[in-house]
């Protein structure tokens, strides 16, 4: 049975450190919640861990986003167990993961000793603390409810590292095989197929049409692959300097938003970071054109992004929010349906979240639903351009055969 050494914070906010037996962490958790404490930090085998999660390396200009979310939800739970903020900030800095963690979290309790405001020693970090992060941290400070804004903090950015890992995750396997794909069609075209030429010269075969392609198509991989590859990453380095650009970064990212396929997702995930962020802002007690331009920073889509300038210009005369966002046409109607029932029922917040739980669910479905598509596709693909090349070789063999009875 593992032994685990945990610290764990009781009912009455006390912290505790021990070294329990347990089948698993999950029974170390059950043991303890029992006993009426609350798991912080749990480590064996040498590893430390935090509620079941590795805790990794910095980021070279501050903490990773898993690292800020790990953070904030410990300090949410020790503020929510009666520490104050000092003592909470000490025990993070005591049990910090390395120095650079230590260092930083101690300048953030060194500021708040010396009287600045919690949401201000934030603000001195601008690579690990984002806007958004620093503005629900003061507004939680303002309404003297720290503890919940940093709880919702922590769900806010576990969520954004949820539905961003949903996509990406999905994309790798279909990546791997197209790569495993290109990669095998290469090698029958320059390795394999040019060592049928000099037998098909000796004899002098007229080779058909298909396999002189192929043969072709090989030795131009063979001469221009190289060059080929270098142009294609300068053009991909020129595209990328060009979309830094305003205007040619709106026309790319509102294209992006109309594609078939690609753009249903894309404008599902823009949706979700949308009405997740501003449901957050919005129940911790922000005004909501304060929020609106926080919003803007987390949406990644230039033409999403001018939308909701747009749409803070009529919200700012009265015109509320949905019907300028509606009329974009770049947000699924679903969210414009829900933000006007929110702004109808004085319930914006609520609904925000609400509509962030329908597009983040649709995210993942649609995510599932074209790797289920694509996988196959790649797959039918690379196994019909392999038997064409061998069908291709297997006929010039062919006449051969007929060219030596």
């Amino acid at each position: 049975m593992p032994t685990f050494r945990y610290v764990a914070i009781g009912s009455g906010g006390k912290l505790s450190q021990g070294v329990l037996d347990a089948p698993d962490e999950a029974a170390l958790v059950e043991r303890l919640r029992r006993q009426g404490s609350i798991l912080m930090r749990v480590e064996t085998d040498g590893r430390r861990r935090l509620s079941g999660i590795d805790i990794g390396a910095f980021r070279r200009n501050g903490l990773r986003a898993q690292e800020v979310s790990d953070m904030t939800r410990e300090l949410a739970v020790m503020l929510g167990a009666g520490q104050d903020l000092d003592r909470a900030l000490r025990f993070l800095v005591e049990t910090a993961p390395n120095a650079r963690s230590a260092r930083l979290l101690n300048s953030l309790r060194d500021a708040v000793r010396d009287g600045s405001a919690f949401a201000v020693a934030l603000s001195k970090h601008p690579s690990t603390f984002s806007r958004l992060y620093v503005g629900l941290v003061r507004a939680g400070e303002a309404g003297g409810a720290l503890a919940p804004t940093l709880e919702r903090l922590a769900t806010l950015l576990e969520r954004e590292r949820a539905l961003a890992s949903t996509v990406t995750s999905a994309l790798i396997y279909p990546a791997v095989l197209m790569l495993a794909a290109v990669g095998s069609i290469v090698l029958l075209l320059t390795d394999v197929l040019p060592q049928f030429v000099p037998l098909f010269a000796e004899n002098g075969a007229s080779l058909p049409t298909s396999t002189r392609l192929m043969i072709d198509a090989g030795s131009l991989l063979g001469h221009w692959g190289l060059p080929g590859l270098g142009a294609l990453a300068l053009l991909v380095l020129g595209a990328n300097r060009l979309l830094r650009q305003p205007g040619p970064r709106f026309t790319f990212d509102r294209m992006r938003l109309r594609l078939p396929v690609i753009g249903g997702l894309a404008r599902e995930i823009m949706a979700a970071r949308f009405t997740r962020t501003l449901g957050t802002l919005l129940i911790n007690g922000m005004p909501l054109i304060t929020a609106l331009d926080i919003v803007r920073e987390v949406l990644g889509n230039a033409a999403g992004v001018r939308a909701l300038d747009t749409a803070t210009i009529g919200a700012r005369g009265g015109a509320g929010l949905a019907r300028p966002l509606g009329e974009s046409g770049l947000f699924p109607q679903r969210t414009i349906h829900l933000l006007q029932l929110g702004e109808e029922t004085a319930q914006l917040g609520p609904m925000a979240l609400r509509a962030a739980d329908i597009h983040e669910e649709k995210t993942s479905l649609a995510v599932q639903r074209m790797v289920s598509l694509l996988t196959p596709a790649i797959t039918i693909g690379m196994g019909g351009v392999i038997a064409l090349i061998v069908g291709s070789l297997m006929q010039a063999m062919l006449g051969l055969n007929d060219l030596a009875q």
